[in-house]
């Protein structure tokens, strides 16, 4: 297609009023934004993006991400016009209760929206994460002339998405990797929410860019649909770097008194405003959300084109399946949840009996797990060797070598959560990354992402306490499990030794629709005296007693390597008369979804003496102790010691917790 077309125009000005007339009648919302990028997302949109508004989850589709999601009405608008399950309803009920359209766009929401965005620069560093996922399947299925995974991944993207300290991570990240599959569209309009961008940003990003690795074109004018054709057209011929294409706009573009200004970024343009903007565009139609029969006409006829191309790549999927039938079956197999006989196969391969640190036995569960499924890939930010993430006797993933299943993140930890995040939202691969606990501050925002968008990715974290040691406390976690169980549909699990540590992972790769956190100890803890069957069942109920008594009237409570603690406290208190029970709380989140009947069987309410130990902050154990109950925790930040020196100085021994204890409940000796 030619975009000498005046039709091309009308759709342009279609897009613009549609996303203005949604933002008047909401009262609230960014106008101008699609009102500058409605030319270039436009060209994108109609000539290369491959789509099929019938099978908006088409494995081989291209990605499109607008990672300035504040412009969410530019997208809704588009994906309205092509015919995606928004009508002309959902875009008069922008940002509305319950509309399909809400104030950002929200994958898993609105048919054809690829990701959640917002928060500034996740967006774009979510498609790096598409990127990989793209370029390891292509590497790993493709087989010469069949090619079963081929798609770009595109995204828009301003000013606030460069700023952002991620996009530094991430485009170095990608540009390292020479994703040529990866096209960002910048939308410079040299306008942030304040004011004038100059106030705030005034680095020369042609050379940033170039200095990642990736190629940098410009076009000059913004509306100038031909230019903008031909720079995506060499962005996609170039298939060894990521390309930025530099797009020069007005944000606000027909808004004679606040075009070119923050006034059209974050608030309605008015009634009187938008008439001079009809008049601009030489718009004659006095009714809002008006869409011509012409317009109508024109964009069907680019979508049944685009189903007629999605019909043959389905035949080839089908030629492939055909001609590669064990290759086709792995592929799926990413797809699809992992069948109980290949856990089985996962299971015999771990020697669940070892006394180790629950980060080696997290070791041991990768390597039986890649062993058995092709599509397991992860890496680590540069802490593979203290992680244990590395697969064994597997290629690492890098430039040219993208068949690679070792994943080198480099210092960027979030910039490893965005692209986990993209790599699970492109589908067919079960991703990890790796990092200490401490450092889950740095990647925050995108395991919030995760949460949001369901998306199964796993978390190893390890050095899970002050028993980190001599790096001190700033490498010594304290706040982060209390913050991550605040995060809503995180599942945190802390395991007490390598059998708990097995059910942990499992529970991770099972889980489907959330993420999961995995809180590993440096150093090594004793494997409990309980039955595979028996830890698998507790991690999944979240709670479960490991030690009973029955004449108990204390509980002892505990996560992690603390839960052999515990077991200590016990069966000390047991020599001197006194009876109690022991149990591990891997996951809250799990036993909080139990029945209350099943959580009275574990903390039964006639004991009301209660005590939790746990090296972190004593935040939320309340509800588990009771308010009478006693929280053995950190109350502070930890210090540089050997590790079993630390845990002695801030109490977390024995005879100092029994002593606790016998304070606390005014014991006498039995």
């Amino acid at each position: 297609m030619t975009f000498h077309n005046t039709k091309d125009q009308q759709v342009i000005d279609t897009i613009r009023m549609l996303s203005i007339d949604a933002v008047e009648k909401a009262n609230s919302g960014h106008p101008g934004m699609p009102m500058g990028a409605a030319p270039m997302a436009w060209v994108l949109f109609s000539k290369y993006l491959k789509m099929n508004p019938q099978d908006p989850d088409w494995r081989d589709r291209d990605r499109f991400v607008l990672s300035a999601g504040h412009g969410s009405m530019l997208q809704y608008s588009l994906l309205h016009l092509f015919d995606y399950d928004i009508s002309m309803e959902d875009l008069k009920t922008f940002r509305q209760l319950n509309s399909k359209t809400p104030g950002h766009p929200e994958y898993g929401h609105t048919a054809g929206v690829e990701a959640t965005t917002g928060p500034l620069g996740q967006g774009i560093a979510m498609t790096v994460g598409m990127a990989m996922a793209e370029a390891h399947q292509s590497a790993v299925f493709n087989k010469n002339d069949h090619e079963l995974v081929d798609h770009f991944t595109y995204a828009i993207c301003g000013d606030g998405d460069l700023m952002e300290g991620v996009s530094h991570e991430a485009a170095s990240l990608a540009g390292h990797l020479g994703l040529g599959k990866l096209i960002w569209m910048y939308d410079s309009n040299d306008i942030s929410l304040d004011g004038d961008l100059h106030q705030s940003f005034s680095e020369d990003v042609q050379k940033r860019f170039e200095s990642y690795g990736w190629q940098v074109l410009y076009v000059e004018d913004g509306n100038d649909v031909d230019a903008i054709d031909r720079a995506i057209q060499e962005a996609r011929n170039n298939k060894n770097q990521p390309s930025l294409i530099e797009v020069k706009t007005v944000i606000g573009f027909g808004s004679p008194n606040k075009g070119g200004t923050s006034q059209a970024h974050g608030a309605p343009l008015g009634k009187e405003e938008i008439g001079k903007v009809k008049e601009a565009y030489g718009w004659t139609e006095d009714t809002s959300f008006f869409v011509s029969e012409d317009v109508r006409s024109y964009v069907k006829e680019i979508v049944e084109r685009k189903k007629r191309e999605y019909a043959q790549c389905k035949e080839r999927e089908e030629m492939f399946k055909t001609s590669f039938a064990e290759a086709y079956d792995a592929f799926e197999q990413g797809y699809m949840s992992i069948p109980q006989s290949v856990w089985e196969n996962i299971e015999a391969a771990v020697d669940l009996s070892k006394d180790q640190a629950t980060r080696a036995s997290s070791g041991d569960v990768i390597q039986a797990a890649a062993s058995n499924v092709t599509s397991f890939i992860g890496g680590a930010a540069d802490l593979a060797s203290s992680n244990k993430t590395a697969i064994k006797n597997e290629q690492d993933f890098l430039k040219g070598q993208y068949e690679g299943r070792n994943i080198w993140f480099g210092v960027r930890e979030f910039a490893m959560g965005a692209a986990l995040n993209g790599m699970a939202l492109h589908g067919g691969l079960y991703v990890y990354g790796g990092t200490f606990l401490t450092f889950s501050d740095y990647m925050r925002s995108s395991i919030r992402s995760a949460a949001l968008m369901n998306l199964p990715v796993t978390y190893v974290f390890t050095h899970d306490s002050i028993f980190v040691g001599e790096d001190g406390p700033t490498h010594q976690p304290i706040e982060h499990l209390a913050s991550l169980r605040a995060m809503p549909n995180v599942r945190v699990i802390r395991p007490a030794d390598v059998k708990e540590t097995y059910a942990a992972w499992k529970q991770a790769l099972t889980s489907g629709n959330r993420p999961t956190v995995l809180a590993l100890s440096r150093q090594g803890l004793p494997a409990l005296d309980l039955s595979v069957d028996e830890a698998a069942a507790g991690v999944e109920h979240g709670a479960y007693v490991v030690k009973d008594h029955p004449e108990a009237d204390l509980l002892l409570l505990a996560t992690g390597s603390e839960v052999s603690l515990a077991l200590n406290v016990q069966a000390q208190l047991e020599k001197e008369g006194y009876k109690a029970k022991v149990i591990s709380m891997p996951s809250w989140e799990n036993f909080d979804a139990e029945s209350r009947e099943y959580k009275q069987k574990v903390l039964d309410p006639t004991i009301t003496k209660r005590v939790a130990i746990e090296m972190a902050s004593p935040l939320g154990w309340e509800k588990y102790t009771g308010t009478d109950g006693l929280i053995v925790g950190m109350d502070t930040f930890g210090i540089s010691a050997p590790g079993p020196e630390a845990a002695e100085y801030y109490g977390f021994t024995v005879e100092n917790i029994i002593k606790k204890i016998k304070q606390e409940y005014a014991l006498e000796e039995a």
